[in-house]
């Protein structure tokens, strides 16, 4: 039986963000910790080589566009494989932390607001 590749949880984020528009990599840094309070903080260091495995299993694609300032930035594009990665993750996602939540439920002494 084929083992199935999971996409890990900084790939999952990053395809998050390209669900909603095309990003530029500090675009993308500034709105995770933006939408995430500041919980992820992620560095240029992470963020490149996550995008660019993503870009080799064909989930995202890159283009250059010239900003208003003149400068060209490297924007990123979610595919539709992409999009169906991000879904099928998504859902292995919600139903994983769904039965963490469960279980710290049901700890005697935990309460979870």
């Amino acid at each position: 039986m084929e083992r199935k590749k999971l996409i890990e949880h900084t790939q999952l984020l990053v395809l998050s963000l390209l669900a909603g528009e095309d990003m530029y990599g500090y675009q993308m840094i500034l709105e995770l910790a933006r939408r995430s309070d500041h919980t992820f903080e992620m560095k240029e260091g992470t963020l490149y080589p996550v995008l660019h495995g993503l870009e080799r299993q064909g989930y995202v694609e890159a283009y250059q566009q010239e900003a208003p300032t003149g400068r060209v930035r490297k924007y990123y594009h979610l595919t539709r494989r992409g999009e169906a990665a991000l879904k099928e993750e998504a859902a292995a996602w919600k139903a994983y932390s769904g039965a963490v939540n469960a279980v710290l439920r049901s700890s005697a002494g935990l309460s979870l607001a």
